[in-house]
């Protein structure tokens, strides 16, 4: 059983930064993919970026060049970097764990473990 534990987020103004911390409880977590998804109200789950236990980084578009992705796996934590935030990337950020990499790290509904998710408002 993988239990995960969000933190870091908060309101920060556009152009900001913060970084959030996905902490993880169990022994398979440095052989798992950590993925960072996103809900905005009234919008569907989305892909942020994710981890694989070999430390592929995969991202979506939206983010590429701003957000960054790493994991430290003496503290079995993984965090997502947010830098120069706009007012589109206010969501809820839920972390999530799974034992598969490559196209599967996309798809939310792949992922068995999730984290309560951290609120994150950029305001204009």
């Amino acid at each position: 059983q993988v239990q995960l534990v969000e933190s870091g987020g908060g309101l920060v103004q556009a152009g900001g930064s913060l970084r959030l911390s996905c902490a993880a409880s169990g022994p398979t977590f440095s052989t798992y993919t950590m993925g960072w998804f996103r809900q905005a109200p009234g919008k569907e789950r989305e892909f942020v970026a994710a981890i694989s236990g070999g430390s592929t980084t995969y991202y979506a578009d939206s983010v590429k060049g701003r957000f960054t992705i790493s994991r430290d796996s003496a503290k079995n934590t993984v965090y997502l970097q947010m830098n120069s935030l706009k007012p589109e990337d206010t969501a809820v950020y839920s972390c999530g764990a799974g034992p598969f990499s490559g196209s599967l790290v996309y798809i939310s509904r792949k992922y068995p473990y999730w984290g309560q998710g951290t609120q994150v408002t950029v305001s204009s």
